[in-house]
């Protein structure tokens, strides 16, 4: 018992020498960097393809549960189901199963306008920044930012791009929507509304 009292003490003392490195089996390796890697949620992006030449691209948060989910899928499908109706000429009109009450008619009226003009678009839209700000029973708020400098908008009869293209296809700017779960378990939007830079609250929309 004394030796290895004497032996303890002797270990502080030798700096001289390391400490012995721990044994660890060659398959059994003590940090697996990969394990850690898989425990980090890492956000994923995702492309609609609405048209030829005309998509939608979602960078989706790294996390999102189920009403979060569905919040982005209806804006992600209100945003592609418009885009897909002005290229069709209003023959596609699926982008107002997405919207109701107040947001229906500012839907309608965004698509007509393009095609009282005989415009339509070619290019990227990107959909990024997504964050549900408030929830209160069934009703909730989402925020997101919408690129569209690589949009560009058209002549519909010669597919040409316009001379002057509008301050949408130049800047970022932050959509708010305020959405509402129907007896359905499907989330629709009710409200639209926009801020435009220099707006502080699109401030946020520039990387």
């Amino acid at each position: 018992m004394r030796a290895v009292i004497a032996l303890a003490l002797l270990v502080p003392v030798g700096c001289s020498s390391p400490a012995p490195r721990p044994f660890t089996p060659d398959d059994l390796p003590a940090d697996d960097p990969s394990s850690a890697q898989q425990a980090v949620p890492t956000p994923r992006v995702e492309t609609v393809e609405v048209a030829s030449g005309v998509r939608v691209v979602v960078e989706w948060p790294a996390v999102a549960d189920r009403d979060t989910t569905g919040m982005i899928n209806a804006f992600r499908d209100y945003r592609a189901g418009s885009f897909k109706s002005v290229v069709t000429g209003g023959q596609d009109t699926a982008y107002l199963e997405t919207v109701q009450d107040g947001a229906s008619s500012d839907a309608y009226r965004w698509v007509r306008e393009f095609l009282d003009q005989r415009r339509s678009v070619r290019g990227t839209s990107r959909l990024y920044a997504l964050n549900v700000v408030s929830v209160t029973g069934r009703g909730a708020e989402l925020h997101g930012c919408i690129d569209e400098t690589g949009m560009r908008l058209l002549d519909a009869e010669t597919g040409k791009a316009v001379r002057r293209q509008p301050d949408w296809t130049r800047k970022p700017f932050l959509q708010a929507a305020g959405l509402r779960r129907g007896d359905d378990g499907v989330w629709r939007i009710k409200l639209l509304r926009h801020a435009e830079l220099p707006s502080e609250r699109a401030k946020g929309c520039l990387r």
